[in-house]
């Protein structure tokens, strides 16, 4: 810094690290605590508490491995919300990388996850890591290759659930769903926009829970009106 001498300490480097561990827990993306945590080995160290204090971490968009996350994990003892969807540069997270996440202390606490387009996880990881996810409320897994095993297992762990994205999960099917919002009592939303279940299967989903949201919403209008056809 301009006009400090040799040797003088830069005025955030005498930070306490209790209340640089609190600054770093400001920092919502993984991009930037990466970032910080490159700066020195004092930060580093901030960084690395301070994901035991975070309730929110994305790794959207930045190149992540199995281990690298599992690693970080490890120490976000607090977490509430994990983001790991995968964009052009983003993870490369498979099987076993949910089953490393399923080890984590912070797994039971857990009330939101993303695994949109992560194509390189299966049935197998994901079975893995929701039997874990107690307090788990949303959940998207939209743009994956998951099948009906993973709505079993859903509905068999997640009594919390509230929202669920199953966006162009096209191998998911009407029994699948049907399992899902009946176990799942307090389901307020799931998106099926590109999966390839019959429109009726809408209808037995309503019968069960009428005040359930049907995203997109065009979807509940087609229902509607073949709902309307006896009457015209």
């Amino acid at each position: 810094m301009a006009g400090r001498e040799e040797g003088e300490e830069a005025e955030i480097e005498r930070l306490p690290m209790d209340l640089l561990a609190n600054i770093f827990v400001m920092l919502t993306s993984f991009t930037d605590l990466a970032q910080a945590s490159s700066v020195c080995r004092k930060w580093k160290q901030g960084v690395k508490q301070s994901l035991g204090r975070r309730e929110s971490l994305s790794f959207a968009g930045w190149q992540m491995d199995d281990d690298s996350i599992a690693r970080l994990l490890r120490h976000a003892y607090g977490l509430k919300e994990l983001d790991i969807s995968r964009s052009r540069w983003g993870c490369q997270v498979t099987d076993n990388g949910l089953y490393k996440i399923s080890l984590a202390k912070c797994v039971n606490k857990l009330t939101s996850i993303s695994l949109w387009g992560v194509t390189g996880i299966t049935d197998s990881g994901v079975v893995q890591l929701i039997s874990r996810t107690i307090s788990l409320q949303h959940l998207n897994i939209g743009g994956t290759f998951i099948t009906d095993e993973s709505l079993f297992a859903i509905a068999e762990s997640c009594p919390c659930l509230k929202t669920i994205v199953l966006w162009s999960c096209r191998h998911v099917t009407e029994n699948g769903l049907l399992v899902l919002v009946s176990k799942c009592r307090k389901l307020q939303s799931i998106n099926v926009w590109g999966t390839r279940v019959p429109v009726d299967c809408f209808f037995a989903l309503l019968a069960i829970r009428p005040a359930l949201q049907i995203k997109p919403g065009r979807l509940l209008l087609n229902v509607e009106r073949v709902s309307m056809w006896p009457v015209l």
